[in-house]
C-alpha cells in the first residue's frame, strides 16, 4: 500500500505545480492587460506640447513630443517642422551628435525647403561648439570649418553666411594654433625640421590667421640653429616687411644683429616667392 501513496503524492505535488504555473501565467497576462493603450494625438496638442516643455527646459520630453509629430503624423505640415525642432531640443541640451543626425536627416528629406540653410548653419554650430583647447584633439575644429565652409558655398547670400564667415576665420586660427603648439614643441627638444614643417604649414596654410609673424619668427630661430642662415635672413625680411611693427620682428631683428646678420629678402627663398 505504500507504493500507491508514494506515487499519489507526486502526483498531488505535480498538479501542485502546474496550478502554480497556470497562476503565474494568469497574472502575467493580466499584467499585460495594463499597457497603456497607443493613443493619436491631434498634431496641434503634440507641437504644442512640444514647444511648451522647450520653453520649460525640458530638452528631453521637447525631442520626445517632437519625434512623436513625425511618428503620428507624417504627411502633414508640422512634419518638417517637428523634425528641425526635435534637433533644435538636442542641441539646447548639448547632445551634439543626437543634433547632427537629426539636421543630416532633415537635410536629406528637405533639400528644397525654406528652413534647410538653418538645418545647414545648426549643424555647423553643433560641431562648432565642441572645439576644444588647442593641446586636444581637433577633429571638431575640422569638421566645424568643412561644415561652416559648405553652408557658405551653398547659402552665400543667407543670413547665416556672416555669422559662419567670421566662425570660418576663427576655426583657422585655431588650427593653426594647433600647428604653432606642435611646432614650439618640436622646436624645444631640437627638433628643427619637423618644427620646420609645422611652422611653414602654418605660413603656407593659414596666412590669414594671427600666429603668422610668430611662425616667421621661430623659422628665424630654426634656421639659425640649422646655420641655414640665407633662409633666416630672408624669413626675417618677408617677417619685416609683412609685419614691421611686430614684436616677433623686433625679436627677430635682435637674433640677426646679434650674429652680425642682417634681414635680407633672397629671390632664390621659398618664403621670398610665397610672399
Amino acid at each position: 500500500m505504500s507504493e500507491p501513496n508514494s506515487n499519489h503524492c507526486g502526483l498531488s505535488r505535480l498538479s501542485g505545480i502546474a496550478a502554480a504555473a497556470l497562476l503565474v501565467l494568469a497574472l502575467a497576462a493580466c499584467g499585460s492587460d495594463e499597457r497603456p493603450v497607443y493613443v493619436e494625438r491631434p498634431v496641434e496638442e503634440l507641437y504644442n506640447g512640444a514647444l511648451d516643455a522647450m520653453q520649460a527646459g525640458d530638452y528631453d520630453e521637447a525631442a520626445r513630443l517632437f519625434d512623436e509629430v513625425e511618428r503620428q503624423h507624417p504627411y502633414s505640415e508640422w512634419a518638417s517642422k517637428a523634425q528641425l525642432m526635435a534637433a533644435y531640443a538636442f542641441y539646447q541640451k548639448n547632445s551634439y551628435d543626437e543634433a547632427i543626425n537629426a539636421l543630416d536627416r532633415f537635410i536629406e528629406l528637405h533639400p528644397g525647403s525654406p528652413d534647410v540653410a538653418y538645418a545647414y548653419y545648426l549643424k555647423a554650430i553643433s560641431y562648432y561648439e565642441q572645439i576644444s583647447d588647442v593641446r586636444r584633439d581637433q577633429k571638431a575644429t575640422s569638421d566645424a570649418l568643412n561644415a561652416l565652409e559648405e553652408l557658405v558655398r551653398r547659402f552665400p547670400d543667407s543670413k547665416y553666411s556672416r555669422d559662419a564667415q567670421l566662425k570660418i576665420d576663427l576655426a583657422l586660427d585655431h588650427l593653426a594654433g594647433k600647428h604653432m603648439e606642435i611646432g614650439r614643441f618640436y622646436q624645444s627638444r631640437s627638433e628643427y625640421l619637423a618644427s620646420i614643417n609645422r611652422f611653414r604649414t602654418v605660413i603656407e596654410r593659414y596666412q590669414t590667421t594671427t600666429h603668422v609673424p610668430e611662425a616667421l619668427h621661430r623659422l628665424v630661430e630654426c634656421y639659425l640653429a640649422m646655420g641655414i642662415v640665407d633662409e633666416a635672413k630672408s624669413t626675417a625680411a618677408v617677417l619685416g616687411h609683412n609685419f614691421p611693427g611686430s614684436e616677433w620682428y623686433i625679436d627677430s631683428y635682435a637674433l640677426l644683429t646679434g650674429e652680425n646678420l642682417y634681414p635680407e629678402a633672397s629671390e632664390g627663398s621659398w618664403i621670398s616667392n610665397l610672399f
